[in-house]
């Protein structure tokens, strides 16, 4: 059971592979496994509960299955460790998001009930760890770093991953060729901060751009999508190669948070309003086709209506294809969890709620305007909700966080990029019928 986010996800998938080449083997029935583990988040309170919830859920199990293990692994391990032993005695063993790949020999051995094993060392994920991909056939997360750079005063991410250990080119490169052999044919590049990539390495030739021309040169690979690029750090060059490199799609997620600038400095963001504007303003004149995402946080600390009207009014301006707002949530350990002026819950949500329903009023006009083109996407597979539908993307839809095409008629092939005529729209999602074989 993975929760929380695509780097989550691709240490799941790890752990998949290497319990997997050590003999194991898998069951999506809790009632068949002789173990469960259990891969957390802790990021923000909800995500917290919801892995408290799946934990207890899985406990439930040993009542009917008293020799059923049950392993802890990810984030809320590694941020509260010990703790979690008295509070959690149900549970037989804690991995925390270093230690991790040491699962196989954990369960061979099988420590004593309770032990946990979060130690902080400087791992970083490689292509020489087995791997199960659990995406949709045909795409790919591929993690590019571990860690962060940065120091936001609301995130514990760094507290939790550890600093910024960015990975080779030639491991990365690696990995990909041997996906896209699998038929992946849709790499999504993620990392805390993919523009952050290789800056620590002091010296060192390489980078973002010399990462994507490098994939770009990994024959069957069709499209590479970029997610969590920090805007204070897209320059020039970037933005050529979104436009030169025709594998590299024209999508670009770019975390803003706010745009209120005494809210922005609250937050130990590198950036103000004014440059945030000037940043996207010119992603757009250099790719006028780009789809940018973004993510916004209501209900920080001292945000006053004041704040919140700025950060409405930005939303209004920069027309964002795609969006995600976040409630703000007090994290212990943070500097944001000791700032005066603590918004309470209605107000936090009540903001969400207002920035959401401008959001669908953006998302529905521009929707409308795909309405008759034929257009490349990637078919997923059966629609979520129902088999008696087929769901793909377009390259500026990103893999589950953002809508989808809704495949009616025509012939779609799993994996495969087709060609689609938009028949019609819903807020976020797009309708369509699939006309012919693109590749």
């Amino acid at each position: 059971m993975s929760l929380g986010c695509a780097r989550n996800r691709v240490d799941s998938e790890v752990m998949l592979g290497l319990l997997w080449h050590d003999g194991w083997s898998f069951t999506e029935n809790p009632e068949q496994a002789s173990v469960i583990v259990v891969n957390t988040c802790s990021f923000i309170d909800p995500a917290k509960e919801e892995s408290i919830e799946q934990i207890l859920e899985a406990a439930s199990y040993k009542e009917r299955f008293p020799d059923l293990k049950l392993v802890v692994t990810g984030c809320l391990t590694q941020r509260y460790k010990e703790e979690l032993v008295s509070e959690l005695p149900e549970v037989d063993l804690f991995i925390g998001t270093d230690e991790f790949p040491k699962i196989a020999e954990f369960l061979r051995t099988l420590p004593a009930k309770g032990t946990v094993h979060a130690d902080r060392t400087s791992y970083i994920y490689s292509h020489e760890l087995p791997r199960i991909n659990t995406q949709h056939p045909g795409s790919a997360y591929v993690k590019i770093s571990e860690g962060c750079q940065h120091r936001c005063s609301f995130c514990v991410i760094p507290l939790i991953r550890g600093p910024l250990r960015s990975r080779s080119v030639e491991s990365i490169h690696q990995e990909v060729l041997e996906l896209v052999k699998t038929g992946v044919v849709e790499i999504n590049l993620i990392a805390q901060d993919l523009t952050a990539f290789a800056r620590e390495k002091s010296g060192s030739s390489e980078s973002l751009p010399a990462l994507i021309k490098s994939l770009a040169s990994i024959k069957d690979l069709e499209w590479i999508r970029l997610l969590y690029a920090y805007p204070e750090n897209i320059d020039n060059k970037l933005l050529t190669l979104l436009r030169e490199e025709p594998k590299l799609v024209k999508y670009l997620d770019i975390p803003i948070q706010h745009a209120s600038n005494k809210i922005l400095k609250l937050m130990s963001r590198a950036i103000d309003q004014e440059s945030l504007r000037n940043t996207i303003k010119k992603i757009r004149k250099t790719i006028p086709e780009i789809a940018i995402r973004t993510s916004v946080m209501v209900g920080f600390p001292g945000e006053t209506e004041a704040d919140f009207d700025e950060l409405k009014q930005f939303v209004s301006d920069m027309h964002f294809e795609h969006l995600g707002c976040f409630v703000y949530s007090r994290e212990e350990e943070t500097r944001a969890a000791a700032m005066p002026d603590q918004i309470d819950d209605s107000t936090k949500n009540r903001r969400s709620n207002e920035i959401m329903k401008l959001q669908r009023a953006i998302s529905k006009k521009y929707l409308k305007s795909f309405i008759g083109r034929t257009l490349p996407i990637l078919v997923e597979g059966p629609h979520r909700e129902t088999p008696l539908l087929w769901q793909g993307r377009l390259s500026t839809q990103a893999p589950e966080v953002d809508g989808v095409v809704i495949i009616n008629e025509g012939n779609p092939i799993q994996g495969k990029i087709q060609s689609v005529r938009v028949t019609g729209t819903h807020d976020y999602d797009l309708v369509g019928t699939v006309e012919n074989w693109h590749l």
